[in-house]
């Protein structure tokens, strides 16, 4: 009985310490969670996560409103097989911030060019969640000689993933939920971005909502100039795995076969009652499903590379 009481009171304080610190405690639950995917924050012209080991390098590129800890927890399923890096972007998460500099995809593809270059690493497998599908689409556009693969999460990129409700509300001159005016909007972000949200401590979310909100005016900026890149347009040869969530909100299901189109060398997933963002609904399904696929490209469909 006093076991159970002891658990009860340790329960309570840190659910007191999770509302009346939440700076702290959000930082910690980061710590635990990057320490538990095996992954060390570094910085170069970007800050990174990185896992460190691997004979082959698997690039992840975070989405509109993201950050690099939107592939934490899928990365402790890849990491025993790559070496996984994943930065920020330059007006995301713990990256710059210039209203002067450009945020287009054909700069962001430059960013990361030049960051790989640092790292010294000139072949790697890309994959990207939303703007950042985009971005790897792109890369390996612009840079087929360094994109061993791509694995696109719901990307953006093409007409038919900006037709549907929440991108004609927007260019209609309304709002949507990706741009964050106030702390309260930031659940209706939450509740757009995911069909089967896990869960997330309320500390963690406040500390998003707090920065999703002092970002408000630059990320409309970049949105912008997003929405003024052009769309991918040119057939795109490298092998890749497009993965989409039938309940997306925030981009359209029908950008699924669009993208396909463009790529001769594709594999589409369409996964029932999952949203935008498939590594963080569905984690252990999303990594498996990326894991067979690299086995095919192996040649090795007798094996299985299980997820820890």
């Amino acid at each position: 009985m006093f076991f159970l009481y002891a658990l009860g009171g340790a329960a309570l304080a840190l659910f007191a310490a999770d509302r009346l610190l939440p700076a702290p405690l959000a930082r910690a639950s980061l710590a635990l969670e990057r320490k538990r995917s095996g992954l060390t924050l570094r910085h170069a012209s970007l800050p990174y996560l990185d896992s460190g080991t691997g004979k082959e390098v698997l690039v992840l590129v975070h989405g509109f409103a993201g950050d690099k800890d939107n592939f934490t927890r899928i990365a402790r399923l890849l990491a025993p097989h790559y070496r996984v890096i994943i930065p920020d972007l330059p007006g995301f998460g713990d990256a710059r911030r210039d209203p002067d500099a450009k945020h287009d995809i054909a700069t962001q593809v430059e960013n990361l060019r030049a960051f790989m270059g640092e790292l010294g690493v000139q072949r790697f497998h890309m994959g990207g969640n939303s703007m950042g599908g985009f971005i790897a689409a792109e890369y390996a556009a612009r840079h087929p000689e360094q994109v061993a693969s791509l694995w696109l999460l719901a990307p953006a990129g093409t007409d038919a993933a900006y037709d549907n409700p929440t991108f004609h509300t927007y260019l209609a001159g309304g709002g949507m939920p990706l741009l964050v005016p106030g702390p309260r909007d930031f659940e209706t972000l939450m509740a757009s971005c995911m069909a089967k949200p896990p869960f997330f401590p309320y500390s963690l979310k406040h500390v998003m909502a707090r920065r999703a909100v002092a970002d408000y005016g630059l990320h409309c900026a970049i949105m912008r100039e997003l929405l003024d890149s052009p769309m991918l347009r040119v057939a795109i040869e490298t092998p890749a795995l497009i993965v989409w969530g039938t309940e997306d909100r925030i981009l359209s299901p029908k950008g699924a076969a669009a993208t396909r189109a463009l790529m001769p060398d594709a594999r589409l997933i369409m996964m029932e009652g999952i949203g935008h963002l498939p590594m963080l609904e569905a984690t252990r399904r999303t990594a498996r499903d990326f894991l067979d696929f690299q086995l095919t490209l192996d040649g090795q469909s007798g094996q299985k590379r299980e997820c820890a």
